[in-house]
Order: C-alpha cells, then sequence, then structure tokens
C-alpha cells in the first residue's frame, strides 16, 4: 500500500471527526482487542471503508487544558513546551494533533505496554512496599532524552506502536483483578497521556486504588495541581541540576522541574527523586551538593532520593557505565548535605538500596532485588527506637 504524508494523515483524520456527533462523543463506541499499524497503513480506507477496521481514531479525546487562538491555531498548556499548533500540526510529544482548531490527544485507552511490577521498580521505597502496581504507558514524551531506555514507545506517536484496547474502567478492572494495590502511569511520559491518566486516577480513587506517577515532572501548574488530587505517591525525575545540561540531555528546562517538586510538597503528596548519574553529563559533585542542599532548603530532609547507575543506551553507547564508586561518593554528599533516604538503584544487592533508619542507623529493610527479606518496621516506626520513619508504609 502506498503511504500518506503526516499533513494528508492529519487532514483526513480532522475530516472524520467533524462528522456529525463525532467531536461531542470523543470516543468511538465500538471494542476491540490489540492493534498493530504499521507506517504504510492505507489511512484512507482504515478510516472511511464501510467493513475496515477502526484502528485508529477510536482512540482520542479532547485535550484537557488549551488556548484556542486566531486562525485556528491551539496551544496546548499541559507541559512548559506549549506547542502552539496550526492545523493539521502535532505536538512535540507527537501524541497531541490539532484537527481544524481543536485539540485532541491520540494517546487515549491505546496503551502500548501493561504489566504488573512490584511497587519496589518504579522505584519507591517508602510506599507500600511489597505491593504490586498495574503499570500502563501510551506512547510518547515530552523530553528527547539521549540515554532514554524506553525510546521505542517514548519517541514514537501513539498509532506506530502496537496496543492494548483499555479504557478507564476497564484498566480499574484488570487491576483490581490482579490484586494490584495501585496504578503506575509509567514507561513513556505519562504528562503526554495526562487525558487518559487523569481519567483512570480519578476511577481508580473511587475503586479504592493508588495512583502512582512515574515522570520527569515537566508539566504546568494546572494540570499538576488537578493530578494532586488523585495521585497518591509519585517519582519523579530530577535529570540533573544544570539547565544547559537539561537542554543538552534531555530537551527541556530545569526550573518547572523543581517547580513541580515545590507544588507536590506543598499539597502534601509522597514523592521520591530519581537522578540517573550520566558520565560526562550528571557525575559534577559540586552539582550535587548544590541539588542536595536545595532539597534540603525547599522541600525538606525526608523525601528519598534515588541515584540510578547509568548503562549504555539509545544515543549515549559510546559512554561507559557509572562507576559504582561515583555512586557511593554521591551518595555520602547527599547525606552529608542532610537528606536521610539516599538510594543506589541498577546495582543489585549493594546495601545502598537498603533502609536504614536515620536516627538509631540500624537496618529497617533489606533489598534484595525486589524481594524484601528483612523489614524491621511496626507501622511507620523503627522498632529498635520507635523513631517515625517517613513514608507511606500501611
Amino acid at each position: 500500500m502506498k503511504p500518506i504524508d503526516r499533513r494528508t494523515f492529519l487532514c483526513l483524520s480532522a475530516a472524520l471527526l467533524a462528522r456529525p456527533g463525532a467531536a461531542h462523543a470523543g470516543l468511538w463506541p465500538f471494542q476491540g482487542d490489540r492493534h498493530e499499524l504499521s507506517g504504510e497503513e492505507d489511512i484512507r480506507g482504515t478510516i472511511f471503508k464501510k467493513d475496515a477496521p477502526k484502528t485508529l481514531w477510536k482512540w482520542h479525546k479532547e485535550g484537557f487544558s488549551y488556548q484556542k487562538l486566531a486562525d485556528r491555531q491551539v496551544m496546548c498548556n499541559i507541559c512548559p513546551n506549549r506547542c502552539l499548533l496550526a492545523p493539521g500540526d502535532r505536538s512535540v510529544c507527537r501524541s497531541k494533533v490539532n484537527l481544524d482548531g481543536t485539540l485532541y490527544s491520540l494517546a487515549y485507552g491505546n496503551p502500548c505496554a501493561v504489566h504488573l511490577d512490584p511497587v519496589e521498580k518504579k522505584p519507591l521505597f517508602h510506599f507500600k512496599p511489597r505491593t504490586t502496581a498495574f503499570s500502563i504507558a501510551a506512547a510518547g514524551c515530552n523530553f528527547r532524552c539521549l540515554n532514554c531506555q524506553n525510546w521505542e514507545i517514548s519517541q514514537v506517536k501513539p498509532h506506530e506502536v502496537r496496543h492494548e484496547d483499555m479504557f478507564p474502567a476497564e484498566v480499574v478492572r484488570q487491576a483490581r483483578e490482579a490484586g494490584a494495590a495501585s496504578i503506575a502511569y509509567t514507561y513513556s511520559e505519562a504528562t503526554t497521556y495526562f487525558e487518559y491518566m487523569i481519567d483512570t486516577a480519578r476511577l481508580a480513587k473511587d475503586a479504592g486504588l493508588n495512583n502512582l506517577w512515574i515522570s520527569n515532572g515537566y508539566i504546568n501548574q494546572e494540570p499538576l495541581l488537578e493530578l494532586c488530587k488523585v495521585i497518591n505517591a509519585a517519582n519523579v525525575n530530577l535529570k540533573s541540576f544544570d539547565d544547559a545540561i537539561y537542554r543538552k540531555l534531555n530537551g527541556g528546562r530545569l526550573q518547572p522541574v523543581l517547580n513541580t517538586f515545590k507544588t507536590m510538597h506543598d499539597q502534601g503528596v509522597h514523592f521520591e527523586m530519581t537522578t540517573l548519574v550520566v558520565p560526562g553529563y550528571v557525575d559534577n559533585p559540586e552539582m550535587i551538593k548544590e541539588m542536595c542542599g536545595w532539597i534540603v532548603a525547599n522541600l525538606g530532609p525526608d523525601h528519598p532520593l534515588h541515584f540510578l547507575r547509568f548503562f549504555p543506551n539509545y544515543k549515549l553507547t559510546r559512554l561507559p557505565p557509572t562507576p559504582v564508586s561515583t555512586l557511593d561518593n554521591f551518595r555520602k554528599l547527599a547525606m552529608a548535605a542532610g537528606i536521610r533516604y539516599v538510594y543506589l538503584g541498577n546495582l543489585p544487592d549493594h546495601p545502598g538500596s537498603n533502609t536504614y533508619c536515620h536516627h538509631c542507623g540500624q537496618l529497617l529493610i533489606e533489598r534484595r532485588g525486589y524481594q524484601l527479606p528483612v523489614n524491621n518496621l511496626e507501622g511507620n516506626l523503627c522498632k529498635f527506637c520507635r523513631t517515625a520513619i517517613p513514608g507511606v508504609w500501611l
């Protein structure tokens, strides 16, 4: 089949959505299973043939937050990229399009990854240990990280990957059936499928499930405040503490991420921070000291910080893995700055993955991979000195 160009594809889509009732309905009412689309799929036939499978525009919804501007342009207000889109244009994250002056998300009800994970994998070490999280992702990301480990799903358009048919109510049903304590929005960048995430999270909260946001934290204040109403915990990447490195390594900016941390702290959301220590980019001890000083001054000492070991990946295959000595040193620097709980990741069986009481120093939780053979917490208290340990333990 002959492929069509991007603008023709979007114009055809706009024509479909312009049909009576389509925009009002927001979602196609039919059901399906799993779908795999290729770049050479005959989109015209898929959309307009009566007997063709409806494999694309079932998975769309009008954008949560955007502005309508002159000449049918729109500006997406979900993240600091604030993409300004003319009719037919697609956002930086690849999951939003302007169809005839209305912004639509194309990542709704079509997760490309669905797994049941231990909560420790997120990583969340101070939130309901030994429980599981029903984890979903839709395609797209508002960053362009050179070291992305999930680039096959984060750096593509939603219709370019194999995906499941799973609208919010079905996500909640399957999570409960799996015995999960939480639903995690993870793997790619959950902010880019915000509409899908927020609708699912609201249903999950009503059903007694926890919501976990695993993110780069690159989000605007309005959607973040709405999200804080329904999320129970988050792990947000603090990619570095240098704006120039953020721009070069990740394609974003530092300050919006710092604003996210401040907002979550003010809203009382439990969150943990993760920094991947990329050699040549994020391995300057002075930068780490400055970062940890900012954390203690603005967020306090109790939000856990995870330093992860880098392994060559995606566009940074030329770099070596992070030396273990660098990670050990950064852990010492962070604890000396006053952060009470500092962890090392991507280092199986390293003692830096264990939890020790910040008051008496006794081992509270031992971690061997995702196994927890030792747990010396009694509720939220150290069983040795009865000090309260920050986190959500029950």
